[in-house]
């Protein structure tokens, strides 16, 4: 597996001898954010940088193509001022998700409350629920199927937050504080995540059920 903290390192140099001064924010998400990471996760990189143009993305773009393990590489990009003004439902996700490698996302944090948290998990079910109801009719995908899965683990993080106050990024601990209904997401995720088996109607079905409840109940 990738030794993450020598990677960021390289990454972290080259990035400042690319944008100099520029750059604002360097973190971490996914797999590896949450040292949960496994032989074939992604390096999820986020970098924020004062302001964005099409010819910084391609001179990111050549910047990467130069790094180790270029091929696991993804991640976000951003302008400041743009990311200042995303929809707060999406940053309560972002922020909470990422690991600082360089500068804070406080200042980004300032604009999440309650409300954002409340839209965060209703836009997440109700695009779970269309997600679930295509997928049954038309696609039929087990990768899709397991996508809508970690859509839904996202989901429940957002939930737990809401009954607790507290953000849990590691599934084995989210599965101590959320209800029954939750926890059969939860370890189903888990469980997709490390290649189990997919009972295609059954697992589309519970999981169609559960963002129907959500729906219907959180008017």
């Amino acid at each position: 597996m990738i030794a993450i903290e020598n990677f960021m390192n390289i990454f972290l140099n080259v990035l400042n001898d690319t944008f100099r001064e520029r750059v604002w924010f360097v973190g971490l998400q996914g797999s590896y954010g949450r040292d949960e990471a496994t032989e074939t996760s992604d390096i999820d990189v986020v970098v924020i940088i004062d302001e964005l143009s099409a010819m910084d993305i391609q001179t990111y773009n050549d910047m990467l193509d130069t790094l180790p393990h270029r091929e696991l590489i993804c991640g976000f990009i951003s302008g400041k001022e743009e990311i200042m003004n995303w929809e707060p439902s999406d940053l309560f996700q972002f922020c909470h998700d990422t690991t600082p490698i360089k500068g804070s996302l406080d200042e980004v944090m300032a604009v999440i409350d309650e409300s954002a948290v409340n839209r965060a998990i209703k836009i997440g079910v109700c695009n779970i629920y269309h997600g679930c109801a295509h997928n049954m009719l038309h696609e039929k995908s087990e990768d899709i199927l397991r996508g809508l899965y970690k859509s839904a683990s996202f989901v429940v993080q957002a939930i737990a937050y809401k009954q607790t106050g507290s953000y849990i990024n590691r599934q084995k601990e989210l599965l101590q504080v959320v209800s029954s209904n939750e926890q059969v997401i939860v370890e189903t995720f888990m469980n997709l995540k490390i290649g189990g088996a997919i009972d295609f109607n059954l697992m589309s079905e519970t999981l169609f059920s559960w963002s129907k409840k959500w729906i219907s109940e959180n008017s």
